[in-house]
């Protein structure tokens, strides 16, 4: 985790709340004060890796910290793990094959429709034609009357 997913403007946007919520006197000293408790918290967590992978006789990481994660390494072996996610890439594999059919079947639907919705020629008789009857469109009907 790092500063490459911040981009320019959002580092901007950050260095301009900080001016304002700190003022420009305090801001280089709260950004101080946040980094050593970042350092702080850090070395807390690799003592504390440090002091189980002592204890337990094995090499912990952090992630390994999560009660699955760690049940999943100490627990399980790679057979037992892999016939636990055999129906699940099954499925999703089949989730994924029904979303590439939809995907096809909705690109050709839309290449027919923008194929059909050619311009059609204006027609080219000069005179005007003889206007149609108003009459009123059907009433459509309203949600209530659906449900």
């Amino acid at each position: 985790m790092g500063l490459e997913n911040l981009g320019g403007w959002e580092f901007i946007v950050i260095i301009l709340v900080g001016l304002f919520i700190f003022g420009p006197d305090r801001l280089p000293k709260a950004i101080s004060d946040g980094m050593r408790m970042l350092r702080n918290v850090r070395q807390m967590a690799r003592n504390a890796t440090g002091d189980l992978s002592r204890e337990l006789g094995t090499d912990i990481q952090l992630e390994d910290l999560h009660p699955k994660a760690f049940l999943r390494k100490h627990l399980l072996s790679e057979a037992d793990e892999a016939a636990l996610r055999r129906p699940l890439q099954e499925i999703v594999g089949e989730v994924r094959g029904v979303a590439d059919s939809v995907k096809r079947d909705a690109e050709a639907a839309a290449s027919g429709i923008s194929a059909k919705s050619a311009p059609t020629p204006a027609p080219t008789s000069l005179t005007k034609p003889a206007a149609a009857p108003v009459t009123p469109a059907p009433a459509r009907p309203s949600w209530d009357d659906v449900t």
